[in-house]
């Protein structure tokens, strides 16, 4: 009788145990019925909190059997941080594979030759990747410039002119590292040797040239005016120097008042290369710095369709002044915009 009760005890725990297996199997293999959804892991979320975002929205039916799962895969602080795509039909081992080890959502950003960390901020924030302000802080981190040696007070000139996906909110830091290394793997056959400037003299007077023109044909002519005043201990003049001395309250004209300002920018104050680069150049400019045009022009004047005009004696920069930016007929009509690449 004992045994014929124990027999009937164990059955009934087998047919128990058989039936919360069939019951946790049918919970496991149900499957995320909405449209296709982007789930957000932010950097620092616990699993908690995920777990819990992931029932809310409907993504996965049992948070418990969930986070049993996750123990039991040891992935319960692997979960990485950006936007994943949640497709439709997703069981819950799905929607854990999608968040530990897929690829997150990629955001892109174009950072055009010639922009300052400044408007690359502006790039960086409207697209999502990291906010402006955080950008703006990172490139001016004497921790992080020193770790990337970068011997300045800030990256500008560094961060290379390319498209970069990220994902969004990825930190400051690491989308300027991934500019700073693009940059040195771009420039690592350039060899930077230069008469009487170093290496960081060298990207500043390339970041003059890239803001000085907008034909690509005249980088070398223009290194080679610059190059010029250096030699003849000229002052450079470039009212794109000026201008980034000021910045921050620049209004879109430059003034009388501004060129008379001494900063650290303003070239028509210092007799010397600016205090540092003014915007992130490409290679082409760097190249032209390093190899400018042989020529003995001291002057130049914009033509007002992107292109300029060079001349070797003060009378003759005055007459090119006459004729091309006093002479409103010269310009009426030119933009820089039109100009032919």
């Amino acid at each position: 009788m004992v045994r014929k009760l124990i027999l009937y005890t164990f059955l009934i725990a087998v047919v128990a145990l058989g039936a919360v297996a069939v019951k946790l199997a049918s919970i496991w293999n149900e499957t995320y019925t909405g449209p296709d959804v982007v789930f957000t892991v932010k950097e620092g979320d616990t699993f908690g909190k995920i777990n819990q975002r992931l029932s809310n929205a409907g993504i996965i039916s049992n948070t418990r059997l969930f986070h049993y799962y996750a123990k039991y895969k040891g992935v319960v602080s692997k979960f990485r941080s950006g936007n994943f795509t949640i497709p439709r039909g997703a069981n819950m081992a799905a929607v854990l594979d999608t968040l530990v080890y897929g690829t997150p959502n990629l955001s892109s950003v174009t950072i055009p030759e010639g922009k300052n960390m400044y408007e690359i901020a502006k790039l960086v924030g409207a697209s999502g990747i990291t906010s402006e302000a955080e950008f703006l802080k990172a490139v001016q981190n004497p921790d992080l410039i020193s770790q990337l040696s970068i011997q300045a007070n800030s990256l500008e000139g560094y961060l290379f002119p390319e498209t970069y996906r990220f994902a969004p909110n990825t930190s400051a830091r690491m989308v300027a590292k991934a500019m700073i290394d693009l940059f040195n793997e771009k420039t690592k056959d350039i060899d930077f040797t230069h008469p009487f400037l170093n290496k960081h003299q060298v990207i500043t007077l390339a970041s003059v040239v890239e803001k000085e023109t907008g034909a690509k044909v005249e980088r070398p002519a223009i290194a080679g005016v610059f190059t010029n005043r250096l030699k003849k201990r000229m002052r450079l003049e470039s009212d794109p120097t000026t201008i980034y001395g000021i910045w921050t309250r620049y209004q879109g004209n430059i003034k009388k008042a501004d060129l008379l300002e001494v900063t650290p920018y303003n070239t028509y104050k210092i007799p010397a290369l600016p205090q540092g680069p003014i915007s992130n150049p490409s290679l082409e400019a760097i190249k032209a710095v390093l190899k400018p045009a042989d020529h003995d022009y001291i002057f130049f004047v914009s033509k007002n369709d992107g292109t300029h005009v060079f001349t070797r004696t003060y009378d003759e920069h005055l007459k090119a002044v006459e004729e091309y930016q006093i002479n409103a007929r010269a310009r009426q009509g030119k933009s820089w915009r039109d100009l032919k690449q």
